[in-house]
């Protein structure tokens, strides 16, 4: 029964956190195919730009050249809403760490505020800018916010544990690149003032998404050792 349960953690604090960045990165790179073009300063654009688009562009049922964007909307959107995935397999993840009752603990905190920032990511893609700008604004400006406090705590828990400490040097990788980006986000000019800051914010967007993806995705090995030792205990 034991084992049978570690089996289905297994499916959530792995399989699942796993899929779902790839799922996001394959959807995005889809997605940016088929864009039909623009930008928020040159509606004729042709197709996706990696430095003159936001990837939340992908996700407008009307591209910024008034053209029809369904497909790409719905890759990306739905990319997006899968996030929340994520947020549950992380519920799941404090009864790895249950042997020890900080880290049980920590974990649990660390699990709840990834669980918010993966719903305000959701928000993203159940809010499309051209549909409902001030909301679609506010779930991508605030979820990352909730990945600071995450990953501190899930740092703290991957250095008390037994898990190899490479897992912890990528969630701090993680924690300094999306502090650094939420500052940015506060002290930087609106994107609409100029196309210099259109380009700078959309290429650091891309850089600091592909950071997370990345690390959420190695936490999986994390996550996977720890079961593999609980099936050995």
């Amino acid at each position: 029964c034991y084992k049978h349960e570690l089996d289905l953690f297994y499916f959530w604090t792995v399989k699942v956190i796993r899929f779902v960045p790839i799922f996001f990165v394959l959807a995005s790179i889809i997605a940016a195919y088929f864009y039909a073009g623009g930008n928020i300063h040159n509606p004729s654009q042709v197709g996706y730009s990696v430095t003159h688009n936001f990837l939340s562009d992908l996700g407008g049922f009307k591209s910024h050249s008034g053209k029809v964007n369904i497909l790409s909307a719905l890759l990306f959107n739905i990319s997006m809403i899968m996030f929340i995935l994520v947020g549950v397999s992380f519920l799941f993840v404090p009864r790895l760490f249950k042997e020890n009752k900080t880290n049980y603990f920590l974990s649990i905190l660390g699990s709840i505020f990834f669980f918010l920032g993966t719903v305000f990511f959701a928000g993203v893609g159940f809010t499309p800018y051209d549909l409902y700008l001030d909301m679609h604004v506010f779930f991508a400006i605030n979820a990352f916010r909730f990945l600071i406090p995450a990953s501190v705590l899930y740092f703290t828990v991957l250095l008390r544990s037994s898990i190899s400490n490479k897992y912890a040097l990528a969630i701090i990788v993680l924690f300094l690149f999306t502090f650094f980006y939420v500052v940015y986000q506060i002290v930087s000019a609106s994107p609409l003032e100029s196309l210099e800051k259109m380009v700078e914010q959309a290429t650091l967007q891309k850089i600091i998404a592909l950071i997370n993806v990345v690390s959420i995705f190695i936490l999986s090995f994390a996550f996977e050792e720890q079961i593999r030792k609980l099936k050995l205990d």
